[in-house]
């Protein structure tokens, strides 16, 4: 058995659960994305990783269907070579090269969009907001849609979020966003921080404590969010305001994000809840 076969086999269960991918696939043992066939030009909603030392084996998750799956050469054991080790250096640097370029793109296309889009008086002029019961705190309205600008750790504008009416989310594609985020409040003598998953969850924590907010968009960027934090302001307190969710990503999320920069974690205690719909209700954090 060479790579090939390795990543054929891949291919092949892919292929088995409805998801075909026209890019290469690097079998580094690093996690990688890729992009689908028949999905949006620009996204990447495959990720995988693929080891080819020892017992060949790999992992692919698809996000729109929630698939994931493992797989492996039963019986087989291999060693990469020379050759192949120089292959997968030059794909890895190739694919690091493109994945800049990208990011690149859609930081300057984010920062296009967000000089265009206008500013949002009042809670009343966007429906995502009257759903929410939020404030427009430091968000613009283009096209229909609630836009919130994504900062990187050197608070430079990389990425855009946009919301529509009925809560629909969605990035730029190849933008960046692990280890990016949003603000509401100022950071001005912070010396407490909440970090929290979505935007409307940060605005009514913002607004219910006064608190400076950093929002990580999703959960699993709720540790990188909270490392950026902690180098950001060393001496502040950081509370990470999780979701409940049913499935308890959240919940795990929360906790290691709070345990990597030795900070607290905030769960609402009802079930499916954020703190959003905590505050909406009434309730207290």
């Amino acid at each position: 058995m060479n790579i090939n076969d390795l990543i054929d086999a891949v291919r092949a269960d892919m292929a088995a659960h409805g998801v075909e991918t026209d890019d290469k696939l690097i079998a580094d043992g690093v996690l990688h994305r890729a992009h689908a066939e028949g999905d949006k030009v620009g996204t990447l909603n495959i990720s995988y990783l693929i080891h080819a030392d020892g017992n060949p084996s790999w992992y692919f998750e698809y996000f729109p269907r929630s698939i994931k799956k493992t797989g492996s050469l039963a019986g087989e054991r291999r060693t990469l070579t020379p050759s192949e080790r120089r292959q997968i250096e030059t794909e890895r640097k190739k694919r690091q090269r493109e994945r800049h370029q990208r990011q690149k793109a859609a930081a300057e296309k984010a920062r296009a969009i967000w000089h265009k889009a206008n500013p949002i008086p009042s809670t009343r002029h966007h429906g995502y907001l009257i759903k929410k019961g939020v404030k427009p705190f430091q968000v613009r309205h283009y096209n229909e849609a609630l836009v919130i600008l994504l900062y990187n750790e050197s608070r430079e504008p990389v990425n855009l979020q946009f919301i529509d009416a009925a809560g629909n989310k969605r990035f730029l594609a190849g933008g960046k966003k692990k280890g990016c985020f949003s603000v509401i409040g100022s950071a001005t003598g912070a010396d407490k921080v909440v970090i929290c998953e979505g935007w409307a969850t940060g605005a009514s924590l913002h607004e219910e404590l006064g608190v400076f907010v950093m929002v990580a968009m999703d959960a699993g960027n709720l540790e990188p969010v909270a490392l950026v934090t902690r180098r950001l302001f060393p001496d502040a307190e950081i509370i990470i305001a999780g979701d409940n969710d049913e499935s308890g990503t959240g919940q795990a999320a929360a906790r290691k994000a709070a345990l990597a920069v030795g900070g607290k974690y905030l769960i609402p205690e009802q079930a499916g809840a954020d703190w959003n719909d905590v505050i909406a209700a009434g309730g207290a954090v």
